[in-house]
């Protein structure tokens, strides 16, 4: 007679442990409050990283850098010319 309360503790006990192993698989919804996508990318962020002597809103100076990053950072033919 004692092995009936045993038995469906442990049933109860691996029933609870499959249900929190199975809450764990769930997601949580990603609003995307943070993210503004109304803004131009020249617009800035407020950060403190920015580019010296850039200011936020200038268009040009935006283009200038994107196509001085462009042309001397991320091409592997130029860097390696240049050592």
């Amino acid at each position: 007679m004692m092995k009936r309360p045993v038995q469906s503790t442990v049933a109860a006990a691996a029933a609870l442990m499959a249900l929190v192993a199975l809450t764990a698989c769930g997601e949580k919804p990603q609003t995307g409050a943070a993210i503004r996508t109304d803004a131009a990318p020249y617009a800035g962020t407020g950060s403190n990283f920015m580019q010296p002597g850039w200011k936020a809103g200038d268009k040009a100076a935006w283009e200038a850098q994107l196509k001085a990053r462009q042309q001397y950072g991320q091409n592997e033919y130029t860097r390696s010319q240049n050592k």
